[in-house]
């Protein structure tokens, strides 16, 4: 075999192999990625059951309810349109609590139940996810315009 083949046949698997690579880190990434939705566009079945996502809102005032026996908490995540409830096994954050913004991740069941992994509280008194803003500032121009008619 003359070395100039040699050298293409090189090339060639080289290039299998950084593509292979590629392949498997696309592959890993998709699997990870969980977007974030309002509990409006996921009751508007933006959502199918089953897909892991982050559900982004406020936790509504007087709707958290910890088992007395257990770690199970349920509570209702809202964005002033729609309301979704979510059951949590688990700790939550120090910083949660009604009527501050929370980002859950976890799956939709058929039952209509969010069920979370994960829990985060929001950090500051400023801090609200960017999803939440849009849907509520959504829900205050529908609310405006309604009024006006």
């Amino acid at each position: 075999m003359k070395p100039r083949h040699k050298r293409i046949i090189f090339a060639v698997i080289g290039l299998i192999g950084v593509v292979a690579a590629s392949a498997l880190v696309i592959t890993a990434f998709r699997s990870n990625i969980a977007y974030s939705f309002s509990p409006s566009k996921v009751l508007a079945g933006e959502v199918s059951v089953g897909q892991t996502f982050r559900l982004a809102g406020m936790v509504r005032e007087g709707s958290l309810k910890k088992a007395p026996d257990s770690l199970e908490t349920k509570f209702v995540v809202t964005d002033n349109a729609k309301d979704l409830t979510v059951s949590y096994t688990g700790i939550l954050p120090d910083l949660f609590k009604e009527g501050q913004g929370t980002v859950a991740k976890g799956k939709m069941r058929e039952d209509g139940v969010f069920y979370a992994e994960e829990v985060l509280a929001k950090h500051d008194e400023s801090y609200m996810p960017p999803e939440v803003t849009e849907a509520m500032q959504a829900v205050d121009v529908d609310k405006a315009s309604q009024s006006v008619k």
